[in-house]
Protein backbone atom coordinates (compact mmCIF):
# COMPACT_ATOMS: atom_id res chain seq x y z
CA UNK A 1 0.00 0.00 0.00
CA UNK A 2 1.12 3.48 -0.94
CA UNK A 3 0.82 6.82 1.14
CA UNK A 4 -1.45 8.98 -1.58
CA UNK A 5 1.16 11.77 -2.69
CA UNK A 6 -1.00 14.77 -0.99
CA UNK A 7 0.10 13.21 2.17
CA UNK A 8 3.83 13.90 1.89
CA UNK A 9 5.60 16.89 1.40
CA UNK A 10 7.35 17.53 -2.24
CA UNK A 11 10.51 15.45 -1.89
CA UNK A 12 8.36 12.55 -0.24
CA UNK A 13 9.68 11.80 3.23
CA UNK A 14 7.29 10.14 4.86
CA UNK A 15 6.00 12.29 7.96
CA UNK A 16 5.63 9.17 9.87
CA UNK A 17 9.25 9.21 9.59
CA UNK A 18 9.87 12.41 10.24
CA UNK A 19 8.04 11.98 13.67
CA UNK A 20 10.41 9.05 15.00
CA UNK A 21 13.51 10.56 13.53
CA UNK A 22 16.19 12.21 16.22
CA UNK A 23 19.52 13.72 16.13
CA UNK A 24 21.98 10.98 16.22
CA UNK A 25 24.57 13.18 18.39
CA UNK A 26 21.95 14.66 20.99
CA UNK A 27 18.45 12.31 20.35
CA UNK A 28 17.05 15.52 20.66
CA UNK A 29 13.79 16.36 18.62
CA UNK A 30 14.64 17.72 14.86
CA UNK A 31 12.57 20.52 12.93
CA UNK A 32 11.85 20.03 9.29
CA UNK A 33 12.72 22.58 6.77
CA UNK A 34 10.99 21.90 3.67
CA UNK A 35 12.08 24.40 1.61
CA UNK A 36 16.04 23.37 2.31
CA UNK A 37 15.12 20.30 2.47
CA UNK A 38 17.15 19.33 5.72
CA UNK A 39 16.15 18.38 9.24
CA UNK A 40 17.66 21.07 12.19
CA UNK A 41 19.02 19.94 15.25
CA UNK A 42 18.91 23.34 17.45
CA UNK A 43 20.82 21.36 20.22
CA UNK A 44 23.61 19.80 18.25
CA UNK A 45 23.69 22.78 15.66
CA UNK A 46 23.50 21.06 12.84
CA UNK A 47 21.29 20.41 9.53
CA UNK A 48 20.90 17.02 8.36
CA UNK A 49 20.19 17.18 4.30
CA UNK A 50 17.85 15.09 2.92
CA UNK A 51 18.38 13.68 -0.46
CA UNK A 52 15.77 12.01 -2.62
CA UNK A 53 13.57 12.37 0.00
CA UNK A 54 16.03 10.20 2.35
CA UNK A 55 16.95 12.31 5.42
CA UNK A 56 20.89 11.53 5.52
CA UNK A 57 21.27 11.36 9.77
CA UNK A 58 25.39 11.44 9.33
CA UNK A 59 26.95 13.72 11.43
CA UNK A 60 29.99 13.91 9.47
CA UNK A 61 27.22 14.85 6.14
CA UNK A 62 25.44 17.33 8.50
CA UNK A 63 25.82 21.36 7.52
CA UNK A 64 27.10 23.20 10.92
CA UNK A 65 24.68 26.36 12.03
CA UNK A 66 25.78 29.92 12.82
Amino acid sequence: MTTPSSERPAQGVDPKLLEILVCPLTKGALEYDAEKQELISRSAKLAYPIRDGIPIMLVEEARRLE
